[in-house]
Formats: C-alpha cells, sequence, structure tokens
C-alpha cells in the first residue's frame, strides 16, 4: 500500500477478505490502525458506495426473469423529484452510449441504464434485494438510490458480494468459529454467523457474476486482471470522488477494497478503477499464489431471452426490419 499512495496522504485505505459464507479471513481498518481502540473503516466507517451499488440493480431484473443481454437506452433523461426540482443525471464521462445491454451498462458503469431499470422494476425491490444481501444501512427513497448513493461500510458491501459468489444467498459476516477456555471441550461461544437466507435464485447469481466479470474483462475494472484468473467484480466512485471502491471476487474469495478521507475531502484523480482496483490486485496475487483459485460459478453458452417480460424499451428497429432484440435472441440460440 506504500507504493499506492504518499507517506504524507492522509487519505485513507481499508480491506476485507472474506470467503462466499462469510468467513473473514483478513481486514485492515485503515493505514494506522494498531492501537487499542482505533476506528477501523472497514467495519465502522458509513461511506456513500457510489457505483459499487449497482450490481444489486441487476440481481432484481434478472431475479425477475431479465436477461445480460436484455436492451436499454442510455441517453439524456430528467426526473422531476419531490422538494428538489428536475435531476437530469449523466454518465462519469458526459457522454451517452444508445441501446446497450445490460452486460455492456454495467461494464462501463453507464448510470442512465442503471437509474432507468431500477425505475422500471421497482425502488422498492431493489431496496429489498439490497437489504436481504445485507445492506443494513438505510437507503435512498429517489432514484438516485440506483447510483449509490446510499451509506454503507465495506464489511456489509463485501458481505453483499458474497452472497452474489455463493449462488444468490445472504451471508452475516464472521471472525471466528468458537472460543474456549483452555481445557474445556464446551465452547464460551460459537461462530456468529454464515450463510443465511436466499435472496435471489442462483440461475440470477450466475447471470449477474457473468456481468461482472465483463466489469473485470472490458469495463471499468480492467485493473483488476490476474493472467490465468477469473475475477468478477465492480467499481465504485461517489460524487466528488469522495469514495473509491472495488469489490471483486474469485471462486474462493471476495476482497474488498475503500479509500478515502475521513473528512470526507475530495480525492484526487483517483477512481475506482484506480488505485482501489490495484490493491485489490495486489492482494488478491497473494491469495491466489498460495491457492489457485478455479472457474467462477458464471453464465456460460447460449441463454434464451425470456420474450415475456415488458421491456425497458420500446423494441429498435435494425435496417433489416428485426429488432436488436430479435437479433440477439438469434445469434444465442443459433437461429441467426
Amino acid at each position: 500500500m506504500t507504493d499506492k499512495i504518499d507517506e504524507s496522504s492522509k487519505a485513507q485505505v481499508a480491506v476485507v477478505v472474506m470467503s462466499a459464507d462469510g468467513a473473514v479471513r483478513a481486514m485492515i481498518g485503515g493505514r494506522n490502525t494498531r492501537t487499542t481502540g482505533a476506528f477501523n473503516r472497514a467495519t465502522q466507517a458509513k461511506r456513500q458506495t457510489g457505483s459499487a451499488f449497482k450490481p444489486f440493480v441487476y440481481a432484481t431484473a434478472l431475479e425477475l426473469g431479465y436477461t445480460p443481454f436484455d436492451i436499454v437506452r442510455d441517453e439524456p433523461i430528467t426526473y422531476n423529484i419531490a422538494g428538489s426540482g428536475a435531476w437530469s443525471p449523466t454518465n462519469y464521462n458526459n457522454q451517452f452510449a444508445g441501446d446497450v445491454t445490460f452486460t455492456r451498462a454495467l461494464a462501463e458503469s453507464l448510470n442512465i441504464p442503471a437509474i432507468k431499470i431500477s425505475e422500471h422494476v421497482g425502488r422498492d425491490l431493489v431496496r429489498k434485494v439490497a437489504t436481504d444481501f445485507g445492506i443494513a444501512n438505510e437507503l435512498a427513497a429517489g432514484p438516485a438510490l440506483a447510483l449509490g448513493a446510499s451509506e454503507s461500510t465495506l464489511i456489509e458491501m463485501t458481505g453483499a458480494y458474497a452472497g452474489i459468489l455463493n449462488g444468490g444467498s445472504s451471508v452475516r459476516p464472521y471472525g471466528l468459529e468458537q472460543i474456549k477456555l483452555l481445557g474445556d471441550t464446551e465452547p464460551l461461544a460459537g461462530r456468529a454467523g454464515g450463510i443465511g437466507e436466499r435472496v435471489i435464485d442462483t440461475k440470477a447469481a450466475q447471470a449477474l457474476t457473468y456481468m461482472m466479470y465483463e466489469v473485470v474483462q472490458s469495463g471499468t475494472g480492467q485493473r483488476a486482471k490476474i493472467e490465468g484468473v477469473e475475477i468478477a467484480g465492480k467499481t465504485g466512485t461517489t460524487q466528488a470522488a469522495r469514495d473509491a471502491w472495488f469489490i471483486g471476487f474469485t471462486s474462493e474469495f471476495v476482497v474488498g477494497v475503500w479509500m478515502g478521507y475521513d473528512d470526507n475531502t475530495p480525492l484526487k484523480g483517483v477512481t475506482g478503477g484506480g488505485i482501489p482496483t490495484d490493491i485489490w490486485r495486489e492482494t488478491m496475487i497473494a491469495i491466489t499464489n498460495q491457492s489457485a483459485p478455479g472457474p467462477l460459478p458464471m453464465l456460460r453458452g447460449p441463454v434464451q431471452i425470456s420474450q415475456q417480460l415488458e421491456p425497458i424499451e420500446p423494441a429498435v428497429k435494425t435496417k433489416s426490419g428485426t429488432t436488436i432484440f430479435d437479433t440477439l435472441f438469434g445469434i444465442l440460440t443459433g437461429k441467426n
């Protein structure tokens, strides 16, 4: 970490390493936390999540039957927010990509598609999925919910991503198996966490893992790549770059990284896809050097797109007169 952040900088970094069942394998609560009673930013700091929240939007849509290949339009849009007036969200690069698949929208962390999908499936459902995955803090009420306007802790977010990795079940993070007095056979205390209730279907979790794999392969998380290792994850950068996140996983471990200032001073030149992702990669290399992970539990092969659901966008005609939806369906089913 010392080669990533100047020693004179007051910027803080927190890291959590977790198994898919919620077992916390390692934790760093800040740059100087060896003193008794030190503030642990991994467990105590409530920070805006930014785009690291977007997987829960897509998880909700996938659970309802949408697929990674459904289409949403990235375009200028305005919402009238009660008590606040007009709100016209933009993307990080202030450009719009037009018609994109859900997968591309997540990979490039496009804001408008995430908001549209959240509004389409219902904010209440998105909040329920996020809460059921373990995000315990109060979630935003307006459309900005989809952009991670709410706060969470790093350990909560890492635990929620562990739920995606394990196939869609919530986890309660825990740090010990049991405590016993020397010579006693009965433990004083046992495990206080582990896998909980199912939140989304296994197929939805596998589809989401594929989408998050593409974040690393072709999107904002490319700096997380490790040769020969399948990785899924998501970057997050909050308003004015006050927080930068990267949370990702292999088939065995989830690693969450947060970076920011305690006083909310904006970071300079830092996004979730930058230094946090570099720190994530170095952490994961150290892990994979000890235990080589297997393939990710993700969607592979052809997928039949459901034509029973109401599309996010009206059908978009191609030059041949067919829709993009029809073309994708043909490719995925081998009819084109």
